[in-house]
């Protein structure tokens, strides 16, 4: 017999708040396939539009496993908050969180303009500035985008609002 749901987790439906889960996010975490074993990086990142656009470097392991497979599964959380439902018993204390989750898979862009457009999306997760980028630099670094295939989101002692 499948053992209950513990009420304190609770399916997010809405896109809006996933969304919002999202933003409220300083970086993800990008979980990939590297033959037959799991490979997890923390990124920096930009979303907009359903689609998640990350930058790397033109060369390296995160690169050589997403051209050997693009499929990947993107991880957000926020809202961190440690508490103990009893102060004295070890197994009470939890993290209240919200999390969401997205597949998709990895597309690497080439055309300049798109680069470009990446790179401003990235930068408003972390500024209200402009930013101007020299030729040399944006040709300098490798501009990723997932866009959203599927999304699910759950809250963890959090009621939905």
């Amino acid at each position: 017999m499948a053992k209950a749901r513990d009420k304190a987790i609770q399916d997010i439906t809405n896109m809006e708040e996933m969304e919002s889960v999202i933003r409220r996010c300083n970086i993800c975490h990008i979980g990939m396939v590297d033959g037959k074993r799991p490979y997890v990086l923390a990124f920096n990142f930009g979303y907009e539009d359903q689609t998640i656009w990350l930058h790397a470097a033109h060369e390296g392991k995160k690169i050589d496993v997403l051209k050997r497979n693009n499929h990947v599964c993107v991880e957000f959380d926020t809202d961190h908050k440690l508490f103990a439902r009893h102060e004295k018993v070890a197994c009470s204390w939890r993290w209240a969180y919200r999390s969401v989750i997205v597949h998709g898979q990895a597309i690497f862009v080439y055309d300049y303009e798109e680069k470009m457009k990446g790179l401003r999306i990235m930068m408003k997760n972390y500024s209200d500035r402009e930013f101007k980028y020299s030729k040399p630099a944006v040709d300098n670094i490798q501009i990723i985008k997932i866009p959203v295939a599927s999304i699910t989101g759950r809250t963890f002692e959090y009621h939905n609002q």
